[in-house]
Protein backbone atom coordinates (compact mmCIF):
# COMPACT_ATOMS: atom_id res chain seq x y z
CA UNK A 1 0.00 0.00 0.00
CA UNK A 2 1.21 3.66 -1.02
CA UNK A 3 0.78 5.80 1.96
CA UNK A 4 -0.33 9.58 1.23
CA UNK A 5 -0.49 12.09 2.88
CA UNK A 6 -1.87 15.71 1.57
CA UNK A 7 -0.55 19.38 2.55
CA UNK A 8 -2.86 21.80 2.21
CA UNK A 9 -2.92 25.89 3.70
CA UNK A 10 -5.55 25.83 6.36
CA UNK A 11 -8.87 27.26 4.98
CA UNK A 12 -8.04 26.23 1.64
CA UNK A 13 -10.21 23.64 -0.35
CA UNK A 14 -8.74 23.00 -3.95
CA UNK A 15 -8.12 19.70 -5.47
CA UNK A 16 -10.25 16.50 -4.13
CA UNK A 17 -7.14 14.11 -3.71
CA UNK A 18 -8.55 12.22 -0.71
CA UNK A 19 -11.63 11.52 -3.07
CA UNK A 20 -9.02 10.95 -5.88
CA UNK A 21 -7.18 8.55 -4.37
CA UNK A 22 -9.40 6.61 -1.42
CA UNK A 23 -10.70 4.37 -4.70
CA UNK A 24 -7.23 3.40 -5.26
CA UNK A 25 -6.94 -0.13 -3.86
CA UNK A 26 -3.00 0.43 -3.84
CA UNK A 27 -3.33 3.42 -2.03
CA UNK A 28 -3.76 4.40 1.44
CA UNK A 29 -5.09 8.54 2.32
CA UNK A 30 -2.96 8.91 5.95
CA UNK A 31 -4.17 12.47 6.58
CA UNK A 32 -4.42 16.19 5.61
CA UNK A 33 -1.88 18.14 7.35
CA UNK A 34 -1.63 22.03 7.76
CA UNK A 35 1.35 23.90 5.80
CA UNK A 36 2.63 24.96 8.45
CA UNK A 37 5.84 25.39 10.74
CA UNK A 38 5.66 21.96 12.49
CA UNK A 39 4.99 19.96 8.89
CA UNK A 40 7.56 18.49 8.83
CA UNK A 41 7.67 16.63 12.22
CA UNK A 42 4.15 15.79 11.91
CA UNK A 43 4.25 14.05 8.32
CA UNK A 44 7.17 12.49 9.65
CA UNK A 45 5.40 10.61 12.33
CA UNK A 46 2.89 9.52 9.60
CA UNK A 47 5.69 7.81 7.57
CA UNK A 48 4.54 8.77 4.07
CA UNK A 49 5.62 7.22 0.99
CA UNK A 50 4.29 10.38 -1.11
CA UNK A 51 3.49 13.95 0.34
CA UNK A 52 0.81 15.83 -2.23
CA UNK A 53 0.88 19.79 -1.21
CA UNK A 54 -2.39 21.63 -2.64
CA UNK A 55 -1.09 24.93 -2.35
CA UNK A 56 -2.20 28.18 -3.31
CA UNK A 57 1.52 29.73 -2.27
CA UNK A 58 3.99 30.29 -4.99
CA UNK A 59 6.99 27.40 -5.76
CA UNK A 60 9.60 29.74 -3.77
CA UNK A 61 7.32 29.42 -0.93
CA UNK A 62 7.32 25.99 -0.64
CA UNK A 63 10.66 25.06 -1.51
CA UNK A 64 11.90 25.83 2.27
CA UNK A 65 9.04 23.71 3.46
CA UNK A 66 10.15 20.53 1.00
CA UNK A 67 13.23 20.82 2.10
CA UNK A 68 12.52 20.32 5.71
CA UNK A 69 10.24 17.44 4.57
CA UNK A 70 13.14 15.54 2.34
CA UNK A 71 15.04 15.96 5.51
CA UNK A 72 13.13 15.25 7.82
CA UNK A 73 11.66 12.09 5.46
CA UNK A 74 14.33 11.02 2.87
CA UNK A 75 12.45 8.45 1.54
CA UNK A 76 9.41 10.63 0.79
CA UNK A 77 8.59 11.73 -2.79
CA UNK A 78 6.77 15.04 -2.73
CA UNK A 79 4.20 15.97 -5.25
CA UNK A 80 3.37 19.80 -5.67
CA UNK A 81 0.08 20.64 -7.55
CA UNK A 82 0.53 23.72 -9.27
CA UNK A 83 -1.32 26.24 -11.73
CA UNK A 84 0.40 26.82 -14.90
CA UNK A 85 -2.00 30.37 -15.32
CA UNK A 86 0.44 31.67 -12.55
CA UNK A 87 4.06 32.24 -13.19
CA UNK A 88 5.04 31.63 -9.69
CA UNK A 89 3.81 28.45 -9.90
CA UNK A 90 5.97 26.95 -12.61
CA UNK A 91 8.76 24.80 -11.65
CA UNK A 92 12.22 26.23 -11.37
CA UNK A 93 14.22 25.91 -14.47
CA UNK A 94 17.10 24.37 -12.13
CA UNK A 95 15.91 22.57 -9.71
CA UNK A 96 18.15 19.46 -8.21
CA UNK A 97 15.63 18.84 -4.86
CA UNK A 98 12.91 15.76 -4.07
CA UNK A 99 9.96 18.45 -5.45
CA UNK A 100 7.86 16.79 -8.42
CA UNK A 101 5.26 19.04 -10.33
CA UNK A 102 2.01 18.35 -12.00
CA UNK A 103 -0.87 20.90 -12.98
CA UNK A 104 -4.14 21.24 -10.48
CA UNK A 105 -6.76 20.05 -12.99
CA UNK A 106 -5.10 16.84 -14.10
CA UNK A 107 -7.66 13.90 -14.35
CA UNK A 108 -7.69 11.38 -10.87
CA UNK A 109 -6.43 8.72 -13.09
CA UNK A 110 -3.11 10.97 -13.52
CA UNK A 111 -2.83 11.82 -10.09
CA UNK A 112 -3.04 8.51 -9.23
CA UNK A 113 -0.56 7.32 -11.82
CA UNK A 114 1.83 10.25 -10.74
CA UNK A 115 1.34 8.87 -7.22
CA UNK A 116 2.80 5.15 -8.40
CA UNK A 117 5.45 6.64 -10.14
CA UNK A 118 6.79 8.64 -7.60
CA UNK A 119 6.66 5.74 -4.96
CA UNK A 120 8.40 3.87 -7.02
CA UNK A 121 11.88 5.98 -7.03
CA UNK A 122 10.85 8.36 -10.49
CA UNK A 123 10.82 11.97 -11.13
CA UNK A 124 8.17 13.96 -12.13
CA UNK A 125 7.33 17.08 -14.45
CA UNK A 126 4.06 17.81 -16.11
CA UNK A 127 5.30 18.82 -19.79
CA UNK A 128 2.97 21.28 -20.08
CA UNK A 129 4.55 23.21 -16.69
CA UNK A 130 8.77 22.57 -17.79
CA UNK A 131 7.00 24.44 -21.06
CA UNK A 132 5.69 27.11 -19.54
CA UNK A 133 8.26 27.48 -17.21
CA UNK A 134 11.24 27.41 -19.93
CA UNK A 135 8.98 30.01 -22.04
CA UNK A 136 8.30 32.61 -18.82
CA UNK A 137 11.01 35.44 -17.76
CA UNK A 138 10.42 35.39 -14.23
CA UNK A 139 12.87 38.24 -13.36
CA UNK A 140 14.05 36.48 -9.98
CA UNK A 141 16.02 33.38 -9.84
CA UNK A 142 14.58 30.36 -7.74
CA UNK A 143 17.02 31.63 -4.63
CA UNK A 144 15.86 35.21 -5.18
CA UNK A 145 12.40 34.49 -4.89
CA UNK A 146 12.73 31.76 -1.63
CA UNK A 147 14.52 34.81 0.39
CA UNK A 148 11.97 37.21 -0.82
CA UNK A 149 8.74 34.55 0.03
CA UNK A 150 10.34 34.21 3.85
CA UNK A 151 10.96 38.29 3.62
CA UNK A 152 7.01 38.00 2.77
CA UNK A 153 6.35 35.84 5.83
CA UNK A 154 7.87 37.96 8.21
CA UNK A 155 11.24 36.36 8.84
CA UNK A 156 14.04 38.08 9.52
CA UNK A 157 17.74 38.54 8.07
CA UNK A 158 18.84 35.96 10.62
CA UNK A 159 15.68 33.46 10.33
CA UNK A 160 15.67 33.44 6.80
CA UNK A 161 20.07 32.53 6.29
CA UNK A 162 19.14 29.63 9.22
CA UNK A 163 15.97 28.22 7.03
CA UNK A 164 17.95 28.10 4.00
CA UNK A 165 21.40 27.64 5.81
CA UNK A 166 22.88 30.77 4.04
CA UNK A 167 25.47 33.24 5.73
CA UNK A 168 23.14 36.89 7.00
CA UNK A 169 25.58 38.62 4.69
CA UNK A 170 24.66 36.52 1.44
CA UNK A 171 20.90 37.12 2.45
CA UNK A 172 21.20 40.79 2.52
CA UNK A 173 23.21 40.47 -1.12
CA UNK A 174 19.81 38.41 -2.63
CA UNK A 175 17.43 41.25 -1.01
CA UNK A 176 19.66 43.81 -2.19
CA UNK A 177 19.84 42.03 -5.64
CA UNK A 178 15.60 41.62 -5.65
CA UNK A 179 15.38 45.44 -4.72
CA UNK A 180 17.46 46.52 -7.74
CA UNK A 181 16.11 43.87 -10.33
CA UNK A 182 12.21 44.68 -9.58
CA UNK A 183 12.70 48.53 -9.32
CA UNK A 184 11.53 48.62 -5.85
CA UNK A 185 12.55 51.27 -2.92
CA UNK A 186 12.78 48.74 -0.23
CA UNK A 187 12.14 45.52 0.69
CA UNK A 188 8.48 45.36 1.09
CA UNK A 189 8.01 47.30 -1.94
CA UNK A 190 9.62 44.43 -4.00
CA UNK A 191 7.13 41.79 -1.95
CA UNK A 192 4.72 44.42 -3.22
CA UNK A 193 5.61 44.18 -6.31
CA UNK A 194 6.62 40.43 -6.48
CA UNK A 195 2.62 39.54 -5.56
CA UNK A 196 1.04 41.90 -8.09
CA UNK A 197 3.70 40.14 -10.53
CA UNK A 198 2.14 36.73 -9.65
CA UNK A 199 5.85 35.51 -8.39
CA UNK A 200 4.32 35.50 -4.52
CA UNK A 201 1.19 34.47 -2.93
Amino acid sequence: MIRVVVVRDEGYFGVPVRAFLETEPDMHYVDTLPLGGDLAQRAAQLWPAVVVIDTQYMVSQVLPVADQLHTAIPSCSMLLLCDPSKRGMLPPRRWNGGLNFLIKDTSPAMLADTVRRLARGERVVSPMLQAASLNTDRGLSTRELEVLGLAAEGESVKEIAGRLYLSGGTVRNYLSAIISKTGARNRLDAIRIARKEGWLR
